[in-house]
């Protein structure tokens, strides 16, 4: 199980100004293989290896977290971070 990111990411997945919100490395890459708009992307590639990373003990979930937002930012959704 994965603990609770330090703060919150809400995201604009599925329409404009309906949020979900994102707090664990497992919900982001969920999002970001099921729901995700665009199926490339640098920020979305390295999104998706820092969380596999985080799963493995690799990395922090800050790291995650970060690279989220970058991901969010290049495919174009609206994120409050």
């Amino acid at each position: 199980m994965q603990a609770p990111w330090s703060k919150p990411v809400l995201i604009a997945l599925e329409e404009p100004g309906k949020y979900m919100n994102i707090d664990t490395t497992q919900a982001a890459s969920w999002a970001m293989i099921e729901d995700w708009p665009t199926e490339d992307g640098a920020a979305l590639d390295q999104a998706l290896l820092v969380c596999a990373d985080v799963i493995k003990g690799k990395r922090t979930g800050e790291d995650a977290r970060k690279a989220f937002i970058a991901a969010a930012v290049e495919a174009g959704l609206d994120v409050k971070a």
